[in-house]
């Protein structure tokens, strides 16, 4: 087979996040197959380039027809959003190998990383990812919420930081407050929690709260949700928003 396949995160929105490696592989690509709200970001620099766009919600459809394309000779560039293998296409391009046809194994598919919105949001309101942390999408399309239960309270027991992607949709506009009321069962009341709407794009917002007033904070699917850990705190400064990190010292400032 002399198909290619690359898989690429565009970074969290603005174009200068974007790696060089990232924007090479695009500009070289025949093909670009994607979310259509992903591909509209991809500039249109290659006039003989095909681009095939999809809904939100059929990335192993998605998948298989990259691997397709790719198997017919093409160099394909599947487009996720941040990095791709962060909840986006990296691991439905492998399920879909795993599972499709023998062939594909034998194809050249590389994955090229991006800056995904978790580093982003942190690196917006200063340090927050400076100590332990894991990362947890709050969706339950592909898995249960008796699921996600469990690993709320695992990271919130053993005190990460916890990272919160895909907070609530017009669909599951509960969860979030959901998802708040089971970390208070472990997390103290003034645990600190940060909001980004729109991380690494020039619309960025920002709002810091505690956990015992977080449910009272706007968010939707562009907000990425950060609840520290116990050690993580705030820097007041004057006439500005405070800065926010986590120690790497459990024992915090010395």
């Amino acid at each position: 087979m002399t198909g290619k396949l690359t898989i690429v995160g565009l970074g969290p929105g603005a174009p200068e996040l974007m790696t060089p490696a990232v924007a090479e592989v695009l500009r070289a690509a025949t093909d670009l197959v994607g979310y259509d709200t992903y591909l509209d970001r991809v500039p249109d620099t290659n006039p003989a380039q095909r681009r095939h766009g999809s809904g939100n919600r059929v990335e192993i459809d998605r998948a298989r027809h990259a691997l397709q394309l790719a198997a017919e000779g093409r160099n394909v560039a599947v487009v996720s959003g941040g990095d791709p293998g962060v909840f986006a296409m990296a691991a439905a391009i492998f399920e879909a190998v795993e599972t499709g046809e023998k062939s594909w194994r034998r194809l050249d598919i590389r994955v090229e990383p991006g800056v995904t919105a978790v580093l982003a949001a942190a690196a917006a309101v200063g340090a927050p990812l400076g100590g332990d942390f894991c990362v947890m999408s709050l969706s339950d399309n592909l898995k249960s919420w008796a699921l996600i239960a469990r690993r709320l309270e695992a990271a919130s027991r053993g005190d990460f930081v916890v990272a919160l992607y895909n907070p609530t949709s017009r669909a599951r506009p509960h969860q979030l407050a959901d998802a708040f009321a089971l970390l208070r069962q472990w997390k103290p009341a003034d645990t600190v929690v940060v909001f980004v709407r729109a991380a690494g794009t020039a619309e960025t917002q920002v709002h810091i709260s505690t956990l015992a007033q977080a449910h009272t904070a706007p968010a939707d699917m562009r907000t990425l949700v950060i609840v520290g850990a116990e050690a993580t705190r705030l820097i007041e400064r004057p006439d500005a928003a405070p800065w926010v990190y986590t120690p790497r010292s459990e024992r915090g400032p010395q």
